[in-house]
C-alpha cells in the first residue's frame, strides 16, 4: 500500500460518518485527534479507536480497501453463541412487561389483547431482523461502521435520526427498569411479610439493599455477553412462573361465577381502552433498542443466524406472554392488576415462590436495559467513548488519550496505534471509570420514581406507547425507506410513468412520454433506469398524479424517501472521497448482501409507520382518559 492510500485509511479512521454536518457537509474529526505532530513530551498523535481499519493488500487492485475490524474497547470482547444471544434477547423481552400482560387483556379485551398479541409478535420479529440486516447486509452500508440503531438512522436522517432513536431507547430503557424496581418493592417485601400497601419505609429499604447489591454489580458488566449465564437462569425462573400463573390462578372459579367460558368470550371482546393494552404489549415484546447490542455480541453474525436469533426469541417470548396473559387474566378478570402476582393472596407457598422467582427475573433482567440507558448516554455526551481513552497504561503509568495502547505504526511523532492490548479505563468519577459512574447515575435517575409511586401499570403503557410506539414501529419503518429511498422513488416513478403514458395515449395528446418510454406492457414494477433516479423525486411531484397516490399517503412517503435517500448518498459520498472503497468494490461475500426491495417490503415499511403513529397517539391519550377516570383502580380492593 503507498503512503497516500495510508493517509486515505487513516483518514477514514478518524473521518465520524454518522455524525457530520448536514449542512455543509464536513468531516467530522474525533476531539481527541490532534493532526499536529509537536503534541506536548513528543507524545504520539493517536487516532480515536472506535473504528479500526487495515488495507487489504491485493495486487490487482492497487486501491485495496480497508476491512473493518471493531476496537475491542468500543464493541463487544465476549461472543455468545445462538443459543446465548437468544437468552439475552428473550431476558430483554420478558421483563417487567410479562407479569403485566394480564393486565393488558383487561384493558383492551381478551379477544382483542389475544390478536394484539400475535401482531406485535410478528412486528417485533420483523422489525429485529429488518434493522440488522439493512445496517450490516445491505448492499449500499455493508462496507460502513453501523454498529447501533443511532448509527443506522443517521445515514438516511442525520442528527435527526440519531437523536429520535436515542431519545426513545432512553425513554424504553428508563420505563422499563422503573418497572422492574417497582417489581421489587412489590414482591421481595410481600414475601417478608409485609402487606401489600403498608409497611412503605421498609419496602423502600428492601428495594434499596437489594437493588444496591444485586442490580447494580451486574449492570456494571462491560459487555452483554457476561450476562448470558444469568439471562438463562432468568429465562428458566420466567417459565417457571408462567407455570404458576397457569396452574394456580383461580380461572375455573371466576369464569364460572360470570356465567361460564362462553359467556366471558361474549362480553369480553374489545374494550375503549385497547390502547393502553397495546401500549403494556409494545412494551412486553419491545426489544429492538437492545437489538443491536445483543447482534453485536453473536459469534459469526450473518443475517441466517441473527434469524434464527429473533425467531426462536420472539416465538418463546410470545408462548410464555401468551399462556401467562390468557390464565392470569381469566383468573381475576375484572380485579386484575397490574402486577397479577398481587391478585395472589399473601402465606401461600406457591404465591410465595413464584414472587420469588420473578424477583430473580427482575434482577437479572435489570441490567440489560441499564446497559441500553448507560449507551444512549455515553453516546449523547462522551460520543460514544465508553471507556474515556485515557486511563493508566500498563508499561509506564503515563496518561494517553486513547482507550487501547498497541504496537505503534509510522515515524516520527505522527503515530498510529493498532490494537494489541488494553490500557486501564478512566474518566469516571472518584474511585469509579465512566463506565461505572454512568451506571451508578442511571440506577439513582429509576431509584427515586421506584421509591414514589407503585403502581407498574401506568409505567409499562405510557413507556409502550411512546418509546415502544416510536422505536419497535415508526423507527424501523423510516428508517427502511430511507435507506431504500433510491428505489423506492424509482419505483413510484415508474408507475407513475406508466399511468400517464397511458392517460396521453388514451387522450390522444402529443408530447410526453411516448409508449416506448414505458415499461414492459403488463408489468407495472418495472422501475426507471436507475441513472435518471437523480430527479425522480422532482419529475414525481412535478406531473399530474391518479388518486391512488394521495390515498396511499405518497406524497408523505416520496418525500421521507427522498430526504433518506439525498442524505444517504452524502453519506455514503464521503465515505467514498476518504477512502476510495465503494460498496461495489468493498472486500466481503457479496452472496450474504440483500436482494432489491419488493412492494411488499415498502408496504410493511410504511405499515411499520403507521401502525406507529396510530399506538403512540391513542395509547397516551387512552392513558389520560384510564388515570382521569379512574378506571385502572375501580376493582383494585381486596387483591390480597
Amino acid at each position: 500500500m503507498t503512503t497516500e492510500e495510508s493517509d486515505g485509511a487513516t483518514k477514514y479512521h478518524n473521518m465520524d460518518f454518522n455524525y457530520d454536518n448536514d449542512d455543509d457537509y464536513q468531516q467530522h474529526q474525533s476531539p481527541t485527534n490532534n493532526n499536529n505532530s509537536s503534541s506536548s513530551g513528543g507524545a504520539p498523535t493517536i487516532r480515536p479507536a472506535a473504528l479500526e481499519t487495515e488495507a487489504a493488500t491485493d495486487n490487482n487492485n492497487p486501491r485495496a480497501a480497508p476491512t473493518s475490524k471493531l476496537s475491542e474497547l468500543s464493541l463487544p470482547k465476549k461472543k455468545s453463541s445462538i443459543l446465548g444471544a437468544s437468552s439475552n434477547l428473550v431476558n430483554s423481552i420478558v421483563g417487567a412487561g410479562i407479569i403485566g400482560i394480564p393486565y393488558a387483556l383487561r384493558m383492551s379485551g381478551l379477544w382483542a389483547g389475544v390478536l394484539l398479541l400475535l401482531l406485535v409478535a410478528v412486528l417485533t420479529d420483523k422489525s429485529l431482523r429488518l434493522l440488522i440486516e439493512q445496517a450490516s447486509f445491505h448492499p449500499k452500508l455493508h462496507h460502513l461502521p453501523i454498529h447501533t440503531f443511532e448509527d443506522l438512522a443517521s445515514y438516511p436522517y442525520g442528527k435527526f435520526g440519531s437523536a429520535f432513536v436515542l431519545f426513545n431507547m432512553f425513554i424504553m430503557a428508563y420505563g422499563a427498569m422503573v418497572a422492574y424496581l417497582l417489581i421489587i418493592k412489590d414482591t421481595v417485601p410481600t414475601v417478608l411479610g409485609y402487606q401489600h400497601g403498608e409497611n412503605l419505609l421498609e419496602r423502600n429499604l428492601i428495594l434499596i439493599i437489594t437493588s444496591l447489591f444485586i442490580m447494580v454489580p451486574l449492570s456494571m458488566q462491560r459487555d452483554m455477553a457476561s450476562l448470558s449465564c444469568t439471562s438463562a437462569i432468568s429465562v428458566t425462573a420466567d417459565m417457571i412462573l408462567v407455570v404458576f400463573v397457569a396452574v394456580f390462578s383461580p380461572v375455573s372459579e371466576t369464569v364460572e361465577e360470570n356465567g361460564g367460558f362462553g359467556s366471558v368470550l361474549r362480553n369480553d371482546g374489545i374494550n375503549n381502552t385497547l390502547f393502553v393494552g397495546l401500549g403494556i404489549l409494545s412494551t412486553a415484546m419491545a426489544c429492538q433498542h437492545s437489538a443491536f447490542i445483543v447482534a453485536n455480541s453473536l459469534e459469526n453474525k450473518t443475517a441466517k443466524r441473527w434469524s434464527w436469533v429473533t425467531k426462536q426469541s420472539i416465538g418463546l417470548s410470545a408462548v410464555l406472554c401468551a399462556i401467562l396473559g390468557i390464565s392470569g387474566y381469566l383468573g381475576f378478570l375484572g380485579e386484575t392488576q397490574g402486577d397479577v402476582l398481587n391478585n395472589f393472596p399473601l402465606g401461600t407457598v406457591q404465591a410465595d415462590g413464584a414472587r420469588i422467582l420473578l424477583a430473580f427475573t427482575m434482577f437479572f433482567t435489570y441490567p440489560m436495559e441499564s446497559f441500553v440507558a448507560r449507551h444512549v448516554l455515553i453516546m449523547l455526551i462522551h460520543n460514544g467513548d465508553m471507556d474515556a481513552r485515557g486511563g493508566c497504561t500498563l508499561e509506564n503509568e503515563s496518561r494517553v488519550e486513547e482507550e487501547e495502547l498497541g504496537d505503534e505504526v509510522g515515524d516520527g511523532d505522527d503515530l498510529t496505534v493498532s490494537t494489541s492490548r488494553s490500557i486501564i479505563e478512566g474518566g469516571g468519577l472518584l474511585c469509579m471509570n465512566r463506565r461505572q459512574t454512568w451506571t451508578l447515575l442511571v440506577y439513582l435517575s429509576t431509584l427515586l420514581p421506584a421509591l414514589i409511586f407503585s403502581d407498574i401499570g401506568p409505567v409499562l403503557s405510557l413507556t409502550g406507547a411512546i418509546g415502544g410506539g416510536c422505536i419497535a414501529y415508526i423507527g424501523p419503518g423510516l428508517v427502511y425507506l430511507g435507506v431504500n429511498g433510491e428505489d423506492f422513488l424509482n419505483s413510484v416513478l415508474g408507475r407513475l410513468e406508466r399511468w400517464r403514458g397511458t392517460k396521453t395515449v388514451n387522450s390522444g395528446g402529443g408530447g410526453g412520454v411516448t409508449e416506448e418510454d414505458l415499461p414492459v406492457d403488463g408489468d407495472a414494477s418495472l422501475e426507471i433506469d436507475a441513472s435518471t433516479s437523480i430527479d425522480a423525486y422532482e419529475r414525481i411531484v412535478s406531473g399530474s398524479k391518479p388518486l391512488w397516490y394521495y390515498l396511499g399517503l405518497f406524497p408523505i412517503w416520496c418525500a421521507i424517501a427522498n430526504r433518506g435517500a439525498t442524505h444517504l448518498k452524502k453519506k455514503t459520498d464521503a465515505a467514498f472521497a476518504v477512502t476510495g472503497v465503494s460498496a461495489e468494490s468493498a472486500p466481503g461475500d457479496r452472496s450474504l448482501l440483500l436482494p432489491p426491495p419488493t412492494k411488499r417490503d415498502y408496504s410493511i415499511a410504511m405499515f411499520f409507520v403507521c401502525f406507529g403513529v396510530v399506538s403512540a397517539i391513542a395509547g397516551v391519550m387512552s392513558n389520560l382518559y384510564v388515570q382521569w377516570n379512574n378506571l385502572d383502580e375501580v376493582d383494585y380492593g381486596d387483591g390480597n
